[in-house]
């Protein structure tokens, strides 16, 4: 297959010539050390959160960096990597592409192209043989849904393959300036946790302020942004309101939308995957969607594919 269609479904896998699913490159020891690390490193330091707060190590300046950075890491996340660079939900100019890529980069998930050609393996088989992440992976029953949302949570991720770039994102690979962030992502990986340190050591102008910045503004940030994220592949692959028709399992879960910025409206998202709004219906909150108006208006995005009345109407479950 020489190209992706961006949202929307490839033609059948099987296709003559057609590139393999999987990069045939495995991923090395030490990607799965570090991913280990990243996963669990995170979470033992929010088991240690409470009683490391109780007395002292929690001040203001923590909290402003670590909101900063999760809504920077969140929105690279939601309006660059996803509806941008995978669905192609708007058109961005050289710079704006450019610092979504790496404000994305700044979730410490994956490389701008590795994020891409999952996700876009994910859509195109939502829910079956083929995805990725599905939580349905081992069927249905209480035991098989609970081992598949271990799997679409984090199991996924230690996959000793990765999805073929070459297949799913050869746009982004010929795309110069996404090619070379994608090559520096164990750079940015290191910016995103040392920045925190520094911004908080010289704020406070001790050693004691680089240490709670980097627990709080580091560890715990990461941890909070990757397990939202997860969520989305996993909780709204399982719960939530159907309002739209779609081919797979995906719901609105709106308790995780406003952490998200708007991805949990995830049934629309699967119904109309270009889309660059996710929340459609009223009192749906989609931060993301707010902040591709914002560049529209500023000249920044073009393009953009907002949903108009009627085409939400038409993907209106029966």
């Amino acid at each position: 297959m020489g190209t992706v269609a961006v949202g929307a479904v490839a033609a059948s896998p099987r296709a003559a010539g057609a590139a393999p699913e999987l990069d045939p490159r495995p991923k090395s020891r030490a990607e799965q050390i570090l991913l280990a690390l990243f996963l669990g490193g995170p979470l033992l330091a929010v088991a240690l959160a409470v009683p490391f707060a109780w007395g002292w190590g929690l001040s203001w300046h923590d909290v402003v960096i670590g909101a900063v950075m999760y809504v920077v890491g969140g929105l690279g996340i939601t309006v660059g990597y996803h509806r941008h660079f995978t669905h192609g939900a708007f058109k961005a100019r050289r710079g704006l592409r450019i610092a979504l890529a790496l404000a994305g980069s700044m979730a410490i998930e994956m490389s701008p192209v590795d994020w891409v050609a999952a996700h876009r393996r994910h859509h195109r088989f939502s829910d079956r043989d083929g995805d990725p992440h599905s939580p349905w992976r081992f069927g249905p029953g209480t035991r098989s849904l609970a081992r598949g949302l271990l799997h679409a949570h984090v199991g996924w991720l230690f996959a000793p393959r990765r999805t073929n770039a070459q297949r799913y994102c050869p746009d982004l690979l010929a795309d110069r300036d996404i090619r070379r962030i994608s090559d520096r992502f164990g750079w940015l990986v290191a910016v995103s946790m040392l920045l925190p340190p520094l911004v908080g050591g010289l704020w406070a102008g001790s050693w004691t302020g680089a240490l709670t910045a980097f627990f709080w503004a580091s560890l715990v940030r990461v941890f909070l942004l990757h397990h939202v994220t997860f969520s989305i592949n996993s909780i709204c692959h399982v719960l939530g309101a159907t309002p739209f028709a779609t081919r797979d399992h995906s719901g609105n879960v709106w308790w995780l939308a406003v952490p998200s910025f708007g991805e949990a409206w995830h049934n629309l998202h699967h119904a109309d995957p270009t889309s660059a709004r996710h929340g459609v219906l009223r009192g749906q909150i989609d931060l993301s969607a707010g902040l591709i108006a914002v560049f529209e208006r500023l000249g920044w995005a073009h393009d953009v594919r907002w949903p108009d009345s009627e085409r939400i109407a038409a993907k209106r479950a029966a």
